[in-house]
């Protein structure tokens, strides 16, 4: 199986990021605008037991080599239920039920319990986008069809990416989220330009109150992160969720984010209070 007039391909499907280098793998995400498809975010997740049959989250990565070459891949979930996407799709599984259709088990590709806009197959530069990424969904297919695989969703995807798939017969499915985008401000001015007069006028009595009450923060990135910092992310995380009740997402374990001391610092940035 493989797009006409192109090289054989042949495809690998991994129970585990442990199962591929991860220079090959990130020789093709690191170019991404996101971070959170790269080898070693989605390899702590798996060790740290937060992504696993258990949790409802079993991965299965598509990945595509040629001549021994990692050329493609793709993060997917294996899911048996839908909590942890950020998108509800809890209606469908109602009805599918109420239709007497099995919606579980279902095949899922994202950056895991992370509502970040930027997931779409991993690729190669010079390679043929169009034919592989054609070739991948029929791979796809192919595996959903074998294990009885209700189908494949694609969630938080990179808007360009998102209209190639819709091309492919994919439908596109649009959630309400709220983002902050930097409009090209050159300064703080530039960005309250864009308010009325009394937002500005609040605004601006806000970020007083701030200076009054003695309130300073220091970012700190990389190897600037203080070690003691990490032992805090679990705590605030586990807080966070909490105030969500059922409807909360606590599936990262504590040792996931002890990881990112030793492991991807590097992406990191912290804020403190002084």
């Amino acid at each position: 199986m493989h797009p006409s007039g192109s090289p054989s391909y042949h495809v690998v499907w991994l129970k585990s990021l442990a199962e591929v280098d991860r220079y090959q793998w990130d020789a093709l995400a690191e170019p991404l605008s996101t971070p959170f498809l790269e080898w070693e975010w989605l390899h702590q997740m798996e060790i740290s037991k937060s992504t696993e049959a258990e949790t409802g989250w079993l991965p299965r990565h598509l990945t595509v080599w040629l001549r021994g070459q990692l050329i493609a891949a793709a993060p997917l979930y294996i899911k048996q239920h839908s909590a942890g996407e950020f998108v509800f799709d809890h209606i469908w599984a109602d009805v599918a039920g109420r239709l007497n259709i099995s919606y579980y088990p279902k095949l899922v590709g994202m950056s895991p319990f992370t509502p970040m806009v930027g997931y779409r197959f991993l690729m190669a530069t010079g390679v043929d986008e169009r034919a592989l990424t054609r070739y991948m969904i029929n791979a796809i297919e192919q595996f959903c069809r074998q294990y009885r695989i209700s189908g494949c969703s694609f969630l938080f995807v990179d808007p360009q990416w998102r209209r190639l798939m819709i091309n492919y017969g994919f439908i596109g499915w649009l959630h309400q989220s709220f983002t902050w985008k930097n409009e090209n401000y050159r300064s703080f001015e530039d960005y309250l330009a864009a308010f009325n007069s009394n937002q500005r006028r609040n605004i601006k009595r806000e970020r007083r109150s701030i200076s009054r009450d003695g309130i300073n923060l220091k970012i700190f990135e990389g190897d600037q992160i203080p070690p003691a910092y990490f032992s805090l992310i679990y705590p605030f995380y586990e807080r966070t969720n909490d105030k969500f009740g059922p409807w909360g997402c606590k599936y990262l374990k504590r040792s996931f984010f002890k990881s990112l001391a030793d492991r991807y610092r590097r992406r990191l940035v912290f804020v403190s209070e002084l």
